[in-house]
């Protein structure tokens, strides 16, 4: 069984920068960390592989799309249990919205040969889209389930999940190849070990750019994203206060008149 789990780099710091002319986050390497939404979907595909009666037979990938700098992350996945890893680097992706982003993951999986179930975490806490998923299963027009807070077995044709909905947590059986998002909470990622920290530095982490992904150049990068931001900021912060003395009746006509005259 082949796994690929999909990583995001996202800024370690509250303190993101803005590309004022692209409105889309600076990704410059600094402080980078896996979104903890993926490092549970990665930790989930462990304990699968921990699981399985042969853990050789199950392969888990783990690939990402972002700057030359994310293979050292794709490499602490690997220190921490993942067989291999793949990135797509090329500026050429830069300012993918979801679906631009979707389309060369998708060229992604098919480079490493495919997969018979994909992970990814819920969401992106820099983006809250929790759309790359089920853009996937869209693409490969498979199923998916969304939320998984308990994979509670996987065969060979189906994997058995809980998941949360609308009307409250739910057993589903997925037919299998299908694409699974996970809560934040399902799994925390195990530490590397000293063996997997030392293996994992002579990996070399696979970059492929658009052209050798053989990627459509009209689906990629801001040029392949129907949706862009048109504006982003981070708001003022101020610490003036008004007083509005007297009684309710009052406070409220003075607070009115204040809502009134603020600039929106």
């Amino acid at each position: 069984m082949h796994i690929v789990v999909c990583v995001k780099a996202v800024p370690g710091s509250t303190e993101v920068k803005m590309d004022p002319k692209t409105n889309t986050i600076v990704r410059d390497g600094g402080q980078a960390v896996i979104n903890p939404f993926d490092a549970s979907a990665l930790e989930t595909a462990l304990r699968i592989k921990d699981a399985a009666a042969e853990p050789a037979d199950v392969r888990v990938s783990v690939l990402s799309m972002g700057i030359p700098a994310t293979a050292d992350l794709l490499r602490d996945c690997i220190a921490r249990g993942a067989d291999d890893g793949l990135l797509l680097s090329d500026r050429a992706f830069a300012g993918a919205d979801t679906l631009a982003t979707t389309y060369a993951l998708s060229r992604g999986i098919e480079a490493l040969g495919g997969a018979d179930l994909i992970l990814c975490g819920k969401m992106a806490v820099d983006g809250d889209t929790a759309q790359i998923g089920p853009e996937l299963a869209g693409t490969f027009e498979w199923p998916c389930a969304t939320d998984v807070v308990e994979v509670r077995g996987l065969e060979p044709t189906c994997a058995c999940v809980r998941a949360n909905t609308d009307r409250g947590a739910a057993s589903l059986t997925v037919p299998l190849p299908a694409v699974l998002t996970v809560s934040k909470d399902i799994a925390d990622l195990r530490m590397p070990s000293i063996a997997g920290i030392m293996a994992a530095e002579g990996v070399s982490i696979e970059a492929l750019d658009a052209k050798r992904s053989a990627a459509d150049a009209r689906r990629i990068g801001l040029s392949g994203s129907p949706t862009q931001v048109v504006r982003s900021f981070v708001p003022d912060r101020a610490d003036g206060a008004v007083a509005v003395p007297g009684d309710a009746a009052e406070q409220a006509c003075a607070l009115a008149q204040l809502i009134e005259g603020m600039s929106l």
